[in-house]
């Protein structure tokens, strides 16, 4: 597939903390039951709504989870990369799905079939508990959001979202992993307010751009930024 190699089941799986503590011949039994799809970038995984029908499982390429209100507007929650999970919580509450979930380039997914899922959890109580600590880490990233959105202003969330791209590059130079559309689903905005205050970072001489090539040049001004009350 283009720009995407997806890796085998087996590496897939057993590099995801949820699986981590099966046997092989666990781990062989879920891969027996887990159905392959595949997708293009831009194509949806599951609709906010729709009746949940099992766990994904991101084998390879990348998803954005978003949440859309009922003007229309989107924002996104959050952006999973293989090997990772998504679609965790109406696997337990029985709910639907609370948020859509689109493939951000070419994506294989592995599907877990609710009940088949829900009768591993029973056998194995451990995955259960992993299962919680991944909820657990979603609920608190959602939280934070929320935060964010509710008593900072978008030039503080696009200064803080700049400072952990860099963390997560490990440098204050990194490629920016979001058009400005996407930048602007995440922190609750639109693209032209991204764009705006992205130029004015630069006249600040807070950061250089190049393209989508960022160059923290003031991090101690960006924090600042990044830590103003409204």
């Amino acid at each position: 597939m283009r720009g995407m190699v997806a890796q085998l089941p087996q590496s897939v799986f057993g590099n995801i903390a949820l699986f981590s503590g099966l046997t092989p011949a666990e781990l062989a039994g879920i891969i027996s039951i887990a159905v392959k799809r595949s997708y293009a970038a831009g194509d949806q995984l599951f609709a906010e709504g729709d009746p949940c029908t099992g766990l994904f499982v991101i084998a390879g390429g990348a998803v954005k989870i978003v949440k859309t209100a009922p003007s229309g507007r989107q924002i996104m929650l959050a952006v999973e990369r293989a090997p990772s999970t998504v679609a965790e919580v109406p696997l337990f509450d029985g709910g639907v799905y609370p948020a859509s979930v689109f493939a951000i380039e070419d994506t294989t997914a592995y599907v877990l079939p609710l009940r088949d899922f829900q009768s591993l959890c029973l056998r194995h109580p451990d995955v259960s508990l992993k299962f919680l600590a991944v909820v657990g880490r979603r609920l608190r990233h959602l939280v934070s959001l929320v935060e964010r959105v509710t008593f900072g202003g978008v030039r503080q969330r696009l200064a803080q979202a700049l400072i952990d791209f860099a963390g997560q590059a490990g440098g204050d130079s990194f490629t920016l992993p979001a058009t400005h559309e996407e930048l602007a689903q995440r922190l609750g905005t639109v693209r032209e307010v991204i764009s705006r205050n992205l130029g004015r970072f630069q006249g600040e001489n807070l950061i250089r751009m190049n393209r989508r090539e960022v160059e923290i040049l003031n991090l101690q001004g960006l924090q600042a930024e990044a830590e103003t009350e409204l």
